[in-house]
């Protein structure tokens, strides 16, 4: 959870769901290149993942003349860089967040050792995703046994509750163990959907069943009882809980969200909040993505009726006036509830402008208008709530609608007004991406179709610099300049280092180029 959890991508190639990107300081190159990035949230570089192996039939993609010898270069690097991640980064098929460049240390959440791989993006799933869309640009054996070896990993980490932890430890001994399915771990059993952890990895091992052609009899049975797992964790609503264990599901009577009326700030705690209805980080938007696909893939319209539950929810979910957003959590009664200590009850900016996002994705799967009809007063509330800078704060007092903010002293946070203290490990303002999803709204509703993001290819100057910033060990090397990055990664200064994200990430722009007719 929190604000670390970001990915960088190229603006030229990664718009997904025309939705505007912030400046965000990552991944620099290592030689000094300016290298234009944005932070977005990670449902939408999701989305692409999902998309990835239909990209070359994408209707309305314009077919371009190719530099013959780019093309040939391109092929070259993408073959390099696949080949020094899969053999020289890899630690059992599956990857971390950050490396040095000796490759002696790996980080994730923290220092990783070297048989501890990630689920949370940008780890294993995200890799994997990138090998399997050079595959579908290629046809290039090297990147579908690459994928493979990383949803391999992933069946190996599956929890016996069905879903996945940020974390797989293959030493059975590790202190990042947990209670695997295959028998071979030990202890906790909670399956997570936080951050895209379980979605992200359901949606790795149901592309690469298809692409294998549902031979792979480990992957394929680690994707359908995954699945199966993800359905019996979502509520009779249509809500999800943020972990799941093998507790039998709650439930509680649906009804309309509402406010508390207790004194939220000091009444009102659940201590397993984890367990209550969960929007924060996105779960909506990572879980309706991963059903889609499966829906796409396996043909069973179980998977799309889950979606449309949890549209269902999302409707019951937003909030009455004069705030009709969304909260990251709510109770069995839907009132807005506080999660960690430094997450109150409230109103999202965050979490509501993606609660639109994934409506508008439900109304566009389903057909159904009816996702539709709590967007406009949303937009319309959210753009009351812009701060002077024109961003949303994460959190809006309830019913009084004031920006609220936390303020830290050691590990005591204080309820506030004033956003001149804050700490600095958490998002506590968003970008507002009210114009993109206002111009979105108003063309499904006009039933117009947009141009989808994934079909377009990236210029030439773009594919020229990410070949020339690929290293002679076939590396993309980035230099730390301080900054919030994924996994909270603090090392020195202009410290080289090698990133999981800034790999896949120009592997999939190479592969986007590769895809284009030639």
């Amino acid at each position: 959870m929190g604000s670390g959890h970001w990915w960088v991508v190229p603006p030229t190639v990664f718009r997904i769901a025309n939705v505007q990107m912030k400046p965000f300081p990552l991944e620099c190159p290592a030689d000094g290149t300016s290298l234009t990035t944005r932070r977005f949230p990670l449902p939408h570089a999701f989305r692409f993942g999902c998309l990835l192996l239909l990209a070359a039939t994408v209707p309305g993609a314009k077919a371009q003349s190719k530099d013959t010898a780019l093309t040939a270069e391109a092929e070259i690097a993408a073959r390099r860089a696949t080949a020094f991640f899969r053999t020289k980064v890899a630690s059992h098929g599956g990857y971390v967040y950050h490396y040095s460049l000796d490759l002696s240390r790996r980080w994730g959440e923290g220092e990783a050792t070297k048989d501890q791989i990630w689920v949370q993006p940008p780890g294993t799933p995200t890799v994997g995703l990138a090998f399997l869309k050079a595959w579908a640009a290629t046809g290039e054996n090297l990147y579908l046994d690459a994928a493979r070896e990383a949803a391999e990993a992933l069946v190996y980490g599956q929890m016996k509750s069905g879903g996945w932890t940020n974390c797989i430890d293959f030493n059975p001994r590790g202190e990042r163990v947990a209670l695997y399915r295959n028998g071979r771990g030990r202890g906790r059993n909670t399956s997570s959907l936080d951050d895209g952890q379980t979605a992200s990895a359901l949606l790795l091992l149901i592309r690469s069943d298809k692409a294998l052609g549902f031979q792979h009899a480990q992957i394929h049975d680690a994707a359908v009882s995954g699945l199966a797992a993800v359905l019996n964790a979502q509520f009779p609503n249509g809500a999800f809980p943020q972990i799941w264990d093998d507790d039998a599901t709650p439930d509680p009577r649906p009804v309309n969200a509402s406010y508390p009326e207790y004194d939220w700030r000091n009444e009102g705690r659940i201590k397993e909040y984890w367990h209550m209805y969960t929007l924060n980080d996105n779960i909506a938007g990572y879980i309706t993505e991963t059903l889609i696909a499966a829906h796409e893939v396996y043909k069973d319209d179980k998977y799309l009726d889950a979606v449309k539950r949890l549209g269902d929810f999302l409707l019951l979910a937003q909030m009455p006036a004069p705030q009709p957003g969304w909260a990251q959590q709510y109770n069995y009664d839907m009132q807005p509830i506080w999660a960690r200590k430094f997450e109150p009850p409230g109103v999202s900016g965050d979490e509501s402008q993606e609660a639109i996002e994934t409506l508008m994705r439900i109304a566009s799967v389903t057909a159904d208008r009816k996702y539709l009809e709590p967007i406009p007063h949303a937009l319309a509330y959210l753009r009351r709530s812009r701060l002077t800078d024109g961003r949303l704060a994460r959190y809006y007092e309830l019913r009084t609608n004031r920006p609220l903010y936390m303020e830290r002293r050691d590990k005591v946070y204080s309820l506030t007004y004033d956003d001149s203290r804050l700490p600095g490990h958490y998002g506590w303002k968003t970008e507002s991406r009210l114009e993109q999803l206002t111009q979105k709204y108003n063309a499904q509703r006009l039933g117009r179709t947009t141009s989808d993001p994934t079909s377009m290819v990236p210029a030439d100057a773009d594919i020229r610099r990410i070949i020339s910033e690929l290293d002679d060990k076939g590396r993309w090397v980035s230099v730390f300049e301080g900054g919030l990055h994924v996994g909270q990664l603090k090392l020195p200064v202009g410290t080289k280092y090698l990133a999981s994200a800034v790999f896949s990430r120009n592997l999939e722009t190479l592969s986007s180029y590769l895809q284009r007719p030639r």
